[in-house]
């Protein structure tokens, strides 16, 4: 892999922190919603600009890209999979686009990586292709939104696994139980089974937050799987957040019905439409998605270093 260093830019400088200040997590936010209204979609993930406040992260770094004392630039690196190279998010402010900032940022990202890094395309766009080629990045990921209208709701009762319950989260009660069904459920995955109480405290202070969208399936007492459903209510948009189901429960359509639970809670709201996640490599939840009438809306693409 060859990469030039960017070259210099007047007035530019990066900064390497730990943790944001209020006000430059705020500065970060605003650089981040103006980026949004000209793309169209978040620039940093929902896990990222969380990750924005309350201080100090164990593995996350900020890099701040100013001109001449003004923001134009923003990239967050967090090395938290013991497996897999540091993942990293960047923006540059749409008044500072063409100068070479974008390639400023990646390149200080893979100089504090040692040149192992993954860096996320939200939304595939050609210049963040264009990006990743210029660092010698290749592709590596493909992770799909699909959407389906709510408005003709053709799902069927949910069916039950026998000796199946669901019941909606209790928050407090149910956070360490979840919590644990969430580690086991995705132990292959661990952006999402990585999750700490932290983390769920920092999503249960949200204004989307609602309990009463978030499932939970029990047997004998225990939580054996859930959906935790999102309304993205300025887009008027339902979200399958996340759906989880223990190891020795999946296969027996638990997470179809669960599936069916949400999608239903999300229609009685009066939403035109719901979303979801899914991975490209996984054929057999696209399959099952694109049964029950979901179809790809866009890609998020994933480039890293060649190992």
């Amino acid at each position: 892999m060859t990469t030039d260093a960017p070259l210099p830019s007047p007035g530019r400088e990066i900064e390497t922190l730990d943790a944001l200040t209020p006000e430059q997590a705020d500065a970060v936010l605003t650089l981040l919603a103006e980026a949004a209204g000209t793309d169209g979609r978040q620039a940093v993930s929902e896990q990222g600009r969380l990750q924005l406040r309350g201080g100090h992260r164990e593995g996350v770094r900020h890099f701040l890209l100013v001109v001449d004392g003004v923001l134009a630039g923003y990239a967050q690196l967090e090395d938290a999979d013991p497996v897999e190279a540091p993942a990293a998010e960047l923006v540059v402010a749409p008044a500072h686009r063409g100068r070479g900032h974008g390639r400023a940022l990646g390149a200080a990202l893979l100089a504090a990586t040692g040149k192992r890094l993954r860096v996320w395309a939200h939304g595939g766009k050609s210049a963040a292709r264009h990006l990743a080629q210029v660092l010698g990045l290749s592709l590596f990921r493909e992770l799909r939104q699909l959407r389906r209208p709510l408005d003709s709701l053709d799902i069927p009762e949910p069916a039950l696994p026998p000796g199946v319950t669901v019941r909606t989260f209790v928050p407090g009660q149910d956070d360490a139980a979840w919590l644990a069904v969430n580690s086991a459920a995705f132990a292959h995955h661990p952006e999402q089974g990585s999750l700490t109480q932290r983390d769920l405290d920092d999503r249960k202070a949200e204004p989307w937050f609602d309990p009463k969208g978030f499932f939970l399936a029990e047997r004998d007492g225990g939580i054996i799987g859930f959906h935790w459903t999102k309304v993205h209510a300025e887009e008027r948009l339902g979200e399958v957040y996340v759906v989880g189901i223990l190891p020795d429960a999946q296969g027996g359509g638990l997470g179809k019905a669960l599936t069916a639970i949400g999608l239903r809670h999300l229609a009685s709201l009066g939403l035109p439409t719901a979303m979801l996640y899914v991975d490209a490599d996984n054929p057999a939840a696209l399959s099952v998605y694109e049964r029950m009438g979901f179809a790809t809306h866009e890609v998020d693409l994933m480039y890293r270093t060649e190992s």
